[in-house]
């Protein structure tokens, strides 16, 4: 989508600061970040969410947390814990429609998230 800031962050339009990235998906850290590692895993795809994930998709999902996996070993989470976060929709507080999941890590995550 020409319009979709995610998207032209994976086009390379728009400036990020990379940390890995798969055949279908870009991980990038947030600009604006909520935990020592926040981490954005961004569907190379536009899909507008994860509650618009179909078959034909085909795995999306699984390279997403395979990407997110190979994050939280580069920054150095992975034996401490992480949280792997899908916001969708407006009472979920997804302000970016495009298919992405944050990658939070680097201390102990509070519950209720707040």
């Amino acid at each position: 989508m020409s319009d979709c800031l995610f998207c032209k962050i994976v086009a390379g339009e728009i400036p990020s600061k990379p940390v890995a990235q798969s055949e279908r998906a870009y991980a990038f850290y947030d600009i604006a970040p909520q935990a020592p590692v926040h981490v954005l895993v961004v569907s190379k795809e536009h899909i507008t969410s994860a509650d618009e994930i179909a078959s034909t998709h085909g795995g999306i999902i699984d390279d997403m947390v395979l990407l997110a996996q190979e994050v939280v070993e580069l920054e150095g989470v992975r034996e401490s814990g992480y949280r792997l976060v899908f916001n969708i929709g407006r009472d979920g507080q997804m302000t970016m429609p495009h298919l992405h999941m944050h990658v939070l890590g680097g201390r102990r995550m509070e519950w209720p998230p707040g």
